[in-house]
């Protein structure tokens, strides 16, 4: 099926995808836009949104294909923005729809009875979900393709990927997911705080201090279900000025590993040299669900390990309190 084909039956679920790089204020302004034509939207920040269309269709007594026609019309004439909008039976196949359009915009709509056929020969990393280092794995055995994917007992997959990986992977490729969209908008942000008690020079102790805001962060997100898709680092200084900045994320997480790299790399953005600190500010930035990320296979038995301890040190923590292990963050303050 090609972008533009005519939908025969009913799709329920619509994936947008807007540009790259579109700053938050537009992104928003185009949630606005769903919003006008279904009350259930799902904002997947930075640059994507999910509608839910069952009550769209029969509100607007039009089909899948229209809306979406209405959706990139719209988007154009009052934005200016333009958007690859893919729809489908399931998120997955939407989402991958969405994926399948080269042109800055465009739809592609898939029906509900062509979904076995359109997936068969795509790149097995074209799947929704399957990020870059599972696609590898199944590729080493030889399956390129969502069809040989969907060819595969769940069982063989799950020795590939792993268990929840695989059973996710195996249903997925033959156009099975039962998720339903949930209404949600622009995610919020989360930080954790320190104030020396004294100003301070000391780059051992500052990096210190911001590993256990990192050590704190992640567990806020976790506790809260969340995953932030880029950090922010504060840093104040004596007298009264401040330094700011922020990065993205290579993938949305919550765990210390990916948070700490990441905070590590501001820090030294900073180029502290004689700079008197008297604190640090912390923030996640683009909260969303972390059942909203795929989860990916890490092949990184090391890194698979320290997973298993962050989860061993929560329990911990939530048991006996923040200060159980490491330092205790006697100074810390969560907003």
């Amino acid at each position: 099926m090609t972008a533009g084909a005519q939908t025969r039956g009913v799709s329920s679920v619509m994936h947008v995808r807007c540009p790259d790089r579109l700053s938050e204020d537009t992104f928003r302004q185009v949630l606005e836009l769903l919003a006008n034509l279904s009350p259930v939207v799902q904002a997947l920040p930075p640059s994507a949104a999910l509608v839910e269309l069952k009550g769209a269709l029969r509100y607007h007594r039009a089909d899948a294909r229209r809306l979406g026609e209405i959706v990139r019309l719209r988007s154009v004439a009052l934005l200016g923005v333009d958007v690859r909008v893919g729809i489908g039976p399931t998120i997955t196949v939407a989402a991958t729809a969405s994926r399948q359009i080269t042109d800055p915009g465009g739809i592609l709509a898939v029906d509900p009875g062509q979904v076995a056929d359109w997936l068969e020969p795509l790149p097995v990393d074209a799947l929704h979900g399957i990020g870059p280092r599972q696609a590898a794995a199944l590729r080493g055995y030889g399956v390129d393709r969502v069809g040989l994917l969907a060819g595969l007992s769940p069982a063989t997959v799950q020795r590939i990927l792993g268990g929840r990986a695989g059973r996710l992977a195996a249903d997925r490729a033959r156009g099975i997911d039962p998720r339903s969209v949930a209404p949600r908008a622009l995610p919020t942000s989360t930080s954790v705080s320190v104030t020396f008690p004294r100003d301070t020079l000391d780059g051992a102790a500052v990096r210190a201090a911001l590993l256990d805001l990192v050590v704190q962060l992640g567990q806020v997100l976790r506790r809260r279900g969340q995953v932030a898709r880029a950090l922010a680092l504060t840093l104040k200084f004596a007298g009264g000025p401040s330094w700011e900045k922020s990065r993205r994320l290579t993938e949305a997480s919550a765990h210390e590993d990916d948070l700490r790299t990441m905070a590590y790399r501001l820090i030294d953005a900073a180029g502290l040299q004689r700079g008197r600190l008297t604190g640090l500010a912390l923030r996640g930035e683009d909260l969303i669900g972390a059942g909203q990320v795929a989860q990916q296979i890490s092949l990184d038995h090391a890194r698979e390990d320290r997973l298993v301890t962050e989860e061993v040190s929560d329990r911990i923590r939530d048991k006996f309190g923040p200060g159980a292990i490491g330092p205790a963050a006697t100074l810390l303050r969560v907003s």
